[in-house]
Order: C-alpha cells, then structure tokens, then sequence
C-alpha cells in the first residue's frame, strides 16, 4: 500500500483550509500546512488552479475548493459513516455550517465595520443556528447516527 503525500497551502490564517486542518489533526495524518502570506499571493496566484486558495495536493495532483477538499479528506480519515445515508447527513451539516460561514464578511476592508458585523453575526445568527443544532440532536449523543461505531469517529 502507497503512503499518500498531501500538502495543503492556504493564507497565513484559520479560513477556509482550517476544517482540512482539524480533520488532517483528529485523524493523524501527517501533512505538509504551506501558509501564504497576503504580501506574496499577488505574486503566486496564477500558479494556482482557478487562482484561489486553499489547494490541496495530493501525490502532487491538485484538489480545490475548501468543501471538496475536506469531504475528501473525512472520506481518507474515516469519518463520513458507514452508509449513504450517514454520509450525506453529514453532507448535510457540513452545509449548514458553511451558510453560517457565508454571512462572515470575510472581504470587509474596513476592520472597525468588520469587527461589528462579525459581533453582530454572533450575537444573532450563531445563537439561531446552535438552537437548530440542539433541535436537531434532541435527546440522542450524535447528530448523525446512533453510535460512534455507525458515524466511523471511533
């Protein structure tokens, strides 16, 4: 069986490539984390598939799109569930957090503006959607499936 190499280049920050890095964590995989910085993207971005950020390599083949590269890599690390249905819960859930991610005005140039959208963001929306989420879950321990056995997180 062949060792994967994966190298993963994103900005000098959390983002879009920090749910990669969690699941790369969680799972022990090892990974090269390339972090670019904001002075050089100028200079780089048209070496980048669609020149956008953050990409994955995988035995050198490049894989974009934040989502994509993370349903990937839940699907190496074994946390998609065991069946269709688990993994398109999953799917799911994923996609319900990525509309939260959505509304953060990650393109506001000024901070002052930034910084109370993002308050207001959580003040309102975050509280709304943790609710959803308790709903959701109600009385059982995983929100997708019955047991760790059945989500693939043992």
């Amino acid at each position: 069986m062949t060792m994967q190499s994966y190298k993963l280049t994103y900005f000098n920050m959390r983002g879009r490539a920090e749910l990669s890095r969690y699941i790369f964590a969680y799972a022990g995989i090892a990974f090269e984390d390339r972090r670019v910085e904001w002075k050089d993207w100028p200079l780089i971005k048209k070496t980048f598939p669609l020149g956008k950020l953050p990409v994955l390599e995988v035995n050198g083949v490049p894989l974009i799109q934040s989502l994509a590269i993370a349903r990937f890599l839940a699907k190496e690390a074994g946390l998609v569930g065991n069946s269709k249905l688990a993994e398109a819960q999953a799917d799911a859930l994923v996609d319900t957090l990525n509309d939260f991610t959505l509304l953060i005005p990650w393109r506001e140039d000024n901070p002052q503006i930034k910084t109370q959208k993002i308050d207001m963001l959580f003040q309102s929306h975050a509280p709304k959607l943790l609710d959803h989420l308790q709903c959701h879950l109600g009385d059982r321990e995983w929100l997708v499936g019955d047991s760790c056995a059945e989500t693939g997180l043992c």
